[in-house]
């Protein structure tokens, strides 16, 4: 799966989820879950199963991006499938 995530950062301002780019984002056409910092992407994993609205192929690319983001953060996932979230609490 090709993810659409990117790490966003803005020195020295808060950013307001509306000011950030939609690559940011689990879901980035929905605009759902943002994976800013580590925080956010522990966050997204916790409440995949609650997000609304949206497509298993949409879902398979959150979770791949969600994934990426961790990488990057250092967050230690091992669920190996999106199928998996909601099983066990982070």
């Amino acid at each position: 799966m090709q993810t659409t995530w990117k790490p966003h950062t803005k020195h020295g301002e808060l950013t307001k989820q509306s000011d950030l780019p939609d690559s940011v984002f689990a879901f980035p056409d929905k605009r759902k879950e943002p994976l800013t910092d580590a925080d956010h992407v522990r966050n997204a994993l916790a409440r995949f199963d609650q997000v609304e609205g949206v497509s298993d192929k949409d879902r398979d690319l959150a979770f791949a991006n969600i994934k990426k983001a961790a990488e990057h953060y250092g967050v230690d996932v091992s669920e190996k499938s999106w199928h998996e979230l909601g099983r066990n609490p982070h």
